[in-house]
């Protein structure tokens, strides 16, 4: 058994690729027309087609993927993020065809995408929750009105299908929740195929807070600490870190201890990300949601902590892993993460497709890390997320993290698209953000000064 598939493409499927290696594993590809000659096509040992340009008649098409699997011999499937990762149709499709999952059992899957129902799950776990309300049905809103005034305004109509901001609407006043609700329902039915709603209070000063975690399967599971998340735009994250600046210490011993918790109630088994909003003001917290794959941020951790998260997804995978004991994983250091997209920060963050006419990073080194899935002369299109590449710092102290990171950035040399590198920069020289204020809030507050520099 040496053979795996990667179920995605881009930066996400070079990184899958860069572990394969590492453990002497025969790396598969997969590409659509548009990505015939992408970078991870030409880093994998072997690449198969799997149709179109368009990723809902490639590499979302579960069938095609699955079939690319078993003709090229594949022993593992390992989804990256996005795409397939958390459709646990996809994951007993694999098993039943008597491949491996490289991932958590679908059931698993099924418990976290389930936004209400992990609401549930991780109260009996004993893991804070915000106040909320059951689910609501499509067309059947006739008690929402009183459930909106039980929760209390603001509040999120959020889908129980929804997952990393999408499908998450906010109702700051009761007029407004019959309509909005009614929006969301109809968004949901269509993006998800589930149409049901709940409601969530609200946190106006909110952080964004997530631990990783890793389960063995057994009951048995550790948490790799927390990362930062609280700078965003539209629910999306911009720039991660580790660790969370000003959070107290009491409050992260108690945040990443509840996620481990979570993660052994449930005999998780791999990779996870429990999410957590934090109230700005007070610091209490409560759980959002658990991402059931590998994350976007997952290279924060690993430069903090000295792990290979992929690798030991893969090596639990092959039954090669022993659980690991707590006491071994240490956090040294501060680490940022910068998401670089082709996109137009001055024009509402449009993206910006075309050829990468010039395309340098900075070199790698002790510490910094590229994660990139483009090489100049390449194409970005308007088919896929637009980040071509992600920048990792680490430094023995935040305001360190930050200069080598500003550092970077100024050795970025990109053209024939826009980029938000410039952007990037403006908030890490931000004096809130150098002070440790950050919030979900940011951007939105500075947008006029970060986008006029």
């Amino acid at each position: 058994m040496n053979k795996v598939l990667i179920a995605n493409r881009g930066e996400i499927a070079c990184r899958i690729i860069k572990s394969c290696r590492k453990l002497g594993l025969t790396s598969v590809a997969i590409y659509s027309e548009a990505d015939a000659e992408a970078l991870h096509v030409k880093m994998a040992d072997e690449a198969y087609p799997v149709g179109p340009a368009s990723a809902k008649e490639s590499y979302l098409v579960a069938d095609n993927v699955l079939k690319v699997a078993m003709d090229s011999g594949a022993d593992f499937v390992h989804p990256g993020y996005g795409f397939l990762s958390e459709s646990s149709r996809f994951a007993r499709a694999v098993e039943d065809a008597g491949l491996t999952w490289v991932g958590p059992n679908p059931q698993s899957i099924d418990d976290m995408g389930d936004k209400e129902r992990a609401r549930e799950i991780a109260k009996v776990a004993g893991v804070p929750i915000l106040a909320g309300s059951p689910r609501f049905d499509v067309g059947k809103l006739d008690t929402i009105e009183q459930a909106g005034e039980a929760v209390g305004y603001p509040l999120l109509v959020k889908a129980s299908a929804g997952g990393g901001g999408i499908g998450m609407r906010l109702v700051e006043r009761p007029e407004q929740l019959l309509e909005i609700a009614q929006a969301t329902q109809s968004m949901a039915e269509k993006a998800f195929g589930d149409g049901t709603i709940f409601l969530e209070r609200f946190i106006a000063n909110a952080r964004h807070v997530e631990v990783q975690v890793f389960g063995f399967g057994n009951g048995e599971a550790i948490h790799l600490y927390e990362r930062d998340c609280s700078l965003q735009r539209r629910y999306q994250k911009v720039i991660e870190e580790s660790t969370a600046p000003g959070l107290p210490k009491a409050v992260r011993e108690k945040m990443v201890s509840v996620a481990a918790s979570l993660c052994q109630h449930q005999k998780y088994s791999g990779a996870g990300t429990v999410e957590f909003v934090v109230d700005a003001d007070t610091f209490d917290f409560f759980f959002l949601e658990m991402n059931t794959r590998i994350q976007v941020e997952h290279p924060v951790t690993e430069m903090c902590t000295g792990t290979d998260l992929v690798g030991m997804q893969i090596r639990l995978a092959q039954q090669d892993l022993a659980p690991i004991k707590q006491e071994s994983i240490n956090h040294q250091g501060h680490s940022i993460e910068c998401r670089i997209y082709a996109e137009n920060p001055d024009k509402n963050f449009m993206p910006s497709p075309g050829p990468l006419e010039r395309f340098k990073l900075p070199s790698e080194a002790h510490d910094l890390r590229i994660d990139c899935g483009f090489q100049e002369g390449d194409q970005v299109t308007f088919f896929y997320d637009p980040m071509i590449a992600k920048i990792i710092c680490h430094a023995e102290s935040r305001d360190r993290a930050i200069d080598r990171m500003i550092q970077a950035l100024e050795e970025v040399e990109i053209e024939g698209v826009k980029t938000n590198t410039k952007f990037l920069m403006s908030c890490l020289k931000h004096q809130d953000f150098g002070a440790g204020k950050v919030s979900t809030g940011f951007i939105g507050e500075h947008l006029s000064e970060l986008t006029n520099n």
